[in-house]
């Protein structure tokens, strides 16, 4: 089965610097996906140029078909050992994903990465190669479903030191931390979030040192069907509902209208849901055979603002049974995060005037332009979307 490889990753700057001395490079190659994490030597803008550099250097030579050895040999010359501190002016980790799921990875210098399978730690079987003087570790081995890799520069192991943690926060504490998160959390954000989250809270949100966090996470495919907005011709509603009904994943319905052409094409009534409503959301409803039913615009507008929250660190609300936690914008956040992976929108081009400021252009609609806002941001956490119009 071809998984889907779910990553995140996020970083903290060292207190008082507006640049972070580390940097991530994610490149789609032909057949592979390359992220490199680099950590330059020291913090601030000179940090960031060395950690620039390794990163393009790699990303940029792997895509390109060049092998390990001879990327690492360029990085090696370009950027030569610190003569006063003797340290490498940049460390990195080199993570090589194929589509079939084989992993190369390569570690120069920065804390071990961090494998876990079946919510256990996984231990890597590493060759150490010296490359121009470089002692390097590899490791290659294949993902499967569940697999969670975690890269992380020196600043998480730091975090805490001389302060909530005298020694830090130590790599065996952030494993046991990472393996529990393994059990509870679906994404390779949430992770992310929570790992990072946990960093900013033990250095009293004042990092001592640049601080970054790289996730993936091997998960099965999932699709979600999304069907909002009425055709522009009421003439293809039994078109919309047959294409959104053969699609494969969950289904989601967005919109009184969406949900009323639904009935009417399958035979079905909606009951709406009074006590899921709040003073900003509209309340969900509940069609036979529809996993999801919320109203539109308002609904998905609260969505796009939950995922740019989620995507700068924000943690999602826990799920629960009270009348706040149930309410349409939060649910379908956690649904479109955490419930899939590939989704399909089936939009209706229909104008609904009650949407519309009349100083602007009809094809500037609300609902297309939020449409297109949530495609960006979910597009941006790495999901495969697919638009569909009507």
């Amino acid at each position: 089965m071809e998984l889907f490889y779910d990553f995140a990753y996020d970083s903290l700057n060292k207190v008082q610097e507006e640049l972070c001395g580390d940097k991530v490079e994610v490149v789609e190659a032909k057949d592979s996906t390359i992220i490199v994490l680099a950590d330059g030597l020291g913090s601030g803008v000179k940090a960031n140029i060395l950690a620039t550099m390794t990163t393009k250097i790699a990303g940029t030579m792997l895509k390109e078909g060049a092998s390990i050895d001879e990327t690492i040999e360029t990085i090696a010359k370009t950027l030569p050992v610190c003569n006063i501190r003797k340290l490498a002016y940049s460390t990195f980790v080199i993570m090589k994903i194929s589509k079939t799921g084989k992993v190369n990875l390569i570690e120069y210098d920065n804390p071990p990465v961090f494998m876990i399978r079946n919510n256990r730690s996984y231990p890597l079987k590493k060759i150490e190669k010296d490359i121009h003087g470089k002692k390097i570790l590899e490791s290659v081995f294949q993902l499967e479903e569940g697999d969670m890799v975690t890269l992380i520069s020196d600043g998480v192991v730091h975090a805490g030191v001389g302060g909530v943690l005298n020694l830090g926060w130590q790599w065996a504490n952030v494993e046991k931390y990472l393996i529990r998160q393994s059990k509870s959390e679906k994404t390779a954000k949430g992770i992310a979030n929570k790992l990072m989250e946990t960093c900013s809270y033990l250095y009293e949100k004042k990092p001592g040192d640049d601080t970054t966090v790289v996730t993936l996470k091997a998960r099965k495919p999932q699709t979600l069907d999304v069907f909002s907005g009425p055709p522009e011709l009421p003439a293809n509603d039994t078109a919309i509902v047959q294409a959104f009904m053969k699609g494969r994943g969950k289904k989601v319905v967005c919109g009184g209208t969406a949900a009323n052409i639904i009935c009417r094409e399958l035979g079905k009534e909606v009951e709406v849901l009074m006590d899921t409503g709040t003073d900003c959301i509209p309340p969900r409803a509940k069609i036979s055979g529809i996993d999801f039913v919320t109203e539109g615009v308002i609904t998905l507008s609260h969505v796009v603002e939950n995922i740019v929250d989620y995507r700068t660190k924000r943690l999602l609300k826990p799920a629960g049974q009270n009348k706040e936690q149930m309410n349409g914008a939060d649910l379908l956040t956690r649904v479109f995060l955490e419930d899939s992976t590939h989704l399909n929108f089936y939009v209706g081009k229909a104008i609904n005037p009650a949407h519309q400021n009349p100083d602007l252009l009809k094809d500037l609609s609300i609902k297309l332009r939020v449409i297109d806002q949530l495609k960006d941001q979910l597009e941006a956490l790495g999901k495969k979307i697919a638009i569909h119009y009507y």
